[in-house]
């Protein structure tokens, strides 16, 4: 646990590039689920200004924007048959079903929502079955900016309420369990991302 609470504690010292990298490793091949929400929230409540918040709302944005795209490099090329190998069937069918009837649209809500929503699904969704790369990303970045906004709009407001908060020994140690969490689940995303590769080059 306190592993966990260090390495969360050297991202955030990191700043904006911290937020650049999580980003991009968050939208593309690791599972972190409100990593980039969580230290969004945190950076902001130590540095409430509105110049911060477009900062950190920037770096999250461009970080999830290329994590996006090495998805779309990754699995446009391999089509739909590609993405039935890295999807369960029962999510496959339903990412598809809505990215069929309105894929801007479905993209878009998935990057306005927060977990557990399935984001990484729809972007590999939409690059698989050959949406525009240029909109895949345009959609992204724009959603993605206005959400970061507002959670930062919301830190600015109840910053104060949330260090003090931040600092109860329970809630440390829910950040620190969500952190090895995350690890973990990272670990298994790679491993599989890994394998699906290997069995699509076959």
């Amino acid at each position: 646990m306190r592993l966990a609470a260090r390495l969360f504690t050297f991202v955030m010292n990191l700043g904006g590039f911290g937020l650049l990298v999580l980003g991009i490793l968050d939208s593309s091949f690791l599972f972190a689920p409100l990593g980039n929400d969580l230290l969004l929230v945190a950076m902001t409540s130590s540095h409430p200004t509105i110049g911060r918040i477009l900062y950190y709302a920037t770096m999250s944005t461009v970080g999830s924007v290329l994590g996006c795209l090495l998805i779309d490099v990754t699995l446009r090329p391999l089509g739909e048959q590609g993405l039935e190998k890295r999807l369960s069937r029962t999510r496959l069918k339903r990412v598809k079903t809505k990215v069929r009837n309105n894929a801007g649209r479905a993209l878009a809500i998935a990057s306005l929502a927060p977990p557990p929503f399935p984001f990484t699904a729809f972007v590999m969704a939409v690059a698989a079955m050959q949406y525009s790369r240029k909109r895949l990303l345009t959609v992204v970045g724009a959603t993605r900016m206005v959400r970061f906004v507002l959670l930062g709009l919301l830190a600015l407001r109840f910053g104060e309420s949330i260090l003090k908060w931040s600092k109860e020994p329970i809630v440390q140690g829910l950040l620190a369990a969500l952190i090895a969490f995350c690890a973990v689940g990272s670990v298994v995303s790679v491993y599989r991302w890994i394998r699906c590769s290997r069995s699509c080059a076959h």
